[in-house]
């Protein structure tokens, strides 16, 4: 809506527009959507997983044994996250930002194929490489998609697109969440059909993009190709636009980074000036996804139940909570700019922790109706905060802490992190919760503080603040 009501005098055009959708809804959709879809039919899979293990061997799966596998097949997409994160940088350098994208929606086809038909082949082994494929997927998207909507964008707007791709993620988690629900998808019949609609994105992005071009900046300044540089910046802002000036800027920006030489990671370590900023990217990456917003995320259904929450209930409060972080993550976007990026991360961490400690206690009072519906107060709230700060604040933080020849390999680093504790929160959730049920958040709250701690003492505040006064800090 915003983006429609700019005059395509400023560079927004029709043209922008289909190429920014095919961004959004071909990659960071995946993403958002797959971090969501297993949350809402949890027992029905399960169940889907019990009656397999039961044709197979002749008895039942045994609870801690389900409980692992379960764990395994949410947090897999991480284990592939990490690899497509690790491929994205190398292939945007060598192939450019439009081929990556183009190629990868195979990979999405496959994925929605062998989730799509793991019930009617007695498989949960399908369903867990399915998920496996769309993380990597995930992983490629969330690397390139990013780049592409920065770099497409006019410069007045690129804060504005530059976001999109968030909100791209938290939208298509909330259409998951609402897709899910036992009266529309998250049935016994439909859950393969719910997880298969992965596909259509790329289906979409398959048949949008070969319209679309690529980023003019990787035609001009990696591959040296002016006039293609220009007929993509024509397509992009209107044909009577006059490129001279961006084309200008963008040969400058070349020209002064030319004799940057590039960081390698282990300069990262082993370099002090560097490795500070870099112990602060990796914790506040940490600060992410060690905050258990992804066992709200991946297990809400189960969360809610443990709670005493009528399982007929437990879809619509999961609706709930992709509404509130849909909210939040707009709210957090004007927040951003006019608040200083650590004081809204402390604010997110200790309204997390704060959160997370009132829902220990709900979770442990003797169950009624009253307080069983009261525990739907801290865990939204929990969201809200999540969004305020750590949501988005740990990737500004990331970006700014670093020069331009040092911020690829910091990020591929953060990146490589940020996956890493998704996998492992993932994984570990159900077992540690099925093993210390209402107490599993104290261990967050335990987290939070010691995250808010480090951001305190240690975490600079860069807003307002160019790249030179930043690095001078370390």
């Amino acid at each position: 809506l915003v983006l429609s009501t700019m005059s395509d005098n400023a560079g927004v055009t029709k043209s922008l527009l289909l190429a920014t959708s095919m961004a959004v809804v071909g990659s960071t959709f995946q993403f958002g959507y797959n971090t969501g879809v297993i949350n809402a039919p949890q027992k029905t899979i399960e169940q889907f997983f019990n009656l397999t293990y039961i044709t197979r061997y002749g008895y039942p799966i045994a609870t801690s044994t389900l409980n692992l596998l379960w764990g395994f097949t949410v947090a897999v997409t991480a284990v592939g996250g990490m690899i497509g994160s690790l491929c994205a940088g190398f292939a945007a350098d060598r192939y450019g930002l439009k081929k990556p994208m183009l190629y990868n929606n195979f990979t999405a086809i496959l994925a929605a194929l062998l989730m799509g038909f793991s019930k009617l082949a007695g498989s949960f082994e399908m369903l867990i490489i399915g998920r496996f494929i769309i993380g990597i997927n995930s992983g490629i998207n969330m690397g390139i998609a990013p780049m592409y909507l920065t770099e497409i964008a006019p410069v007045k707007y690129r804060g504005v697109f530059g976001t999109l791709g968030q909100l791209g993620v938290v939208t298509s988690m909330l259409l998951s969440q609402v897709l899910g629900l036992r009266w529309l998808l998250g049935t016994s019949t439909l859950w393969p059909l719910l997880l298969a609609l992965t596909g259509v994105f790329a289906v979409y992005q398959l048949a949008v993009i070969p319209f679309c071009p690529e980023s003019p900046r990787f035609l001009l300044v990696k591959m040296n190709k002016e006039d293609e540089a220009r007929e993509a910046l024509q397509w992009l802002r209107g044909s009577h636009y006059n490129s001279k000036e961006e084309m200008n800027q963008m040969s400058s920006e070349h020209e002064a980074g030319k004799d940057e030489q590039k960081t390698t990671i282990k300069e990262l370590f082993t370099v002090s000036h560097l490795r500070q900023p870099l112990i602060i990217a990796i914790v506040m990456q940490l600060s992410q996804q060690l905050s258990g917003i992804n066992a709200v995320f991946y297990y809400s259904t189960q969360l809610f139940l443990a709670a005493g929450i009528p399982q007929e209930y437990t879809g619509l409060t999961t609706v709930g909570v992709g509404i509130v972080n849909v909210i939040m993550t707009i709210v957090s976007l004007s927040l951003i700019e006019h608040a200083g990026r650590r004081i809204l991360h402390l604010i997110g961490l200790g309204g997390m922790c704060v959160c997370s400690i009132l829902l220990v206690v709900l979770l442990n009072l003797q169950r009624t109706v009253v307080i069983s519906w009261l525990t739907l107060v801290p865990i939204l709230l929990f969201v809200a905060f999540f969004q305020t700060g750590p949501g988005s604040i740990p990737w500004f933080i990331t970006a700014e802490l670093f020069n331009q020849s040092a911020r690829p390999a910091a990020v591929s680093i953060a990146g490589l992190v940020n996956w890493l504790g998704n996998f492992t929160i993932g994984l570990a959730y159900p077992s540690i919760n099925a093993e210390i049920g209402g107490y599993t958040f104290i261990i967050f709250a335990v987290l939070l503080a010691i995250f808010w701690i480090f951001t305190y003492f240690r975490v600079p505040e860069t807003k307002g603040k160019n790249i030179n006064e930043i690095t001078a800090l370390f």
